[in-house]
């Protein structure tokens, strides 16, 4: 394999783990995102209930 050939195959893989990289990133980011929703919701729940029983 020529220095060209296996310097091109290099710059494609790292194309490519970039890539998968950034995807992995945006699933973390939006699994994130929902629970930190998930969590505010509940929170209210709780405060709510909180409110209700002392009234």
């Amino acid at each position: 394999m020529g220095p060209e050939l296996h310097y091109q195959l290099i710059i494609n893989r790292v194309a490519e783990l970039h890539e998968e990289a950034s995807s992995h990133r945006r699933a973390r980011e939006a699994q994130a995102s929902r629970k930190a929703h998930q969590r505010s919701a509940s929170r209210r729940h709780r405060a709510g209930l909180g409110k209700s029983r002392t009234s």
